[in-house]
């Protein structure tokens, strides 16, 4: 028995195509620079120095510790963490908030002297850059030079 309908196909034609073929140039283009470039800003390495130049950015700043201090009677009791120049003449602080101290165990110790460095958005506080840490993975140790 055969078929009352009759076998229908559209051809698209070659504009349509060319569009549509444009069209997802496009979108997987848009898709490819969304995930690339807050990774891609991330790389940007800074001495402690620098950081001041970059407030408002996502970078990783690199230095020496050179000075640390739990404040657990503080608001908020934060962990400092001065890169390459100590309090109170310090250029770069890592902050981490006591709402996230116990996953980096005691980080005034564990970082204390050792060259470091921290990934994440620079803001300022009164003056100086600053990166608050919520991570351990935000901040990794160099080996020694």
């Amino acid at each position: 028995m055969k078929s009352s309908h009759s076998s229908f196909v559209v051809q698209p034609s070659r504009s349509s195509l060319l569009v549509w073929i444009f069209l997802c140039f496009i979108v997987a283009l848009a898709l490819a620079l969304l995930i690339i470039q807050p990774a891609a800003l991330a790389q940007k390495k800074l001495t402690a120095a620098e950081a001041k130049d970059h407030v408002g950015e996502t970078a990783t700043v690199c230095g020496n510790v050179v000075s640390t201090r739990y404040a657990a009677s503080t608001k908020g009791q934060p962990t400092f963490l001065n890169l390459d120049k100590p309090y109170p003449s310090q250029i770069f602080t890592i902050v981490i908030w006591g709402s996230n101290r116990s996953k980096f165990g005691r980080p005034e110790v564990e970082y204390s002297e050792k060259r470091i460095c921290v990934t994440g958005k620079i803001t300022e506080y009164r003056g100086v850059p600053e990166v608050i840490a919520d991570a351990p993975a935000q901040i990794s140790i160099e080996a020694s030079r």
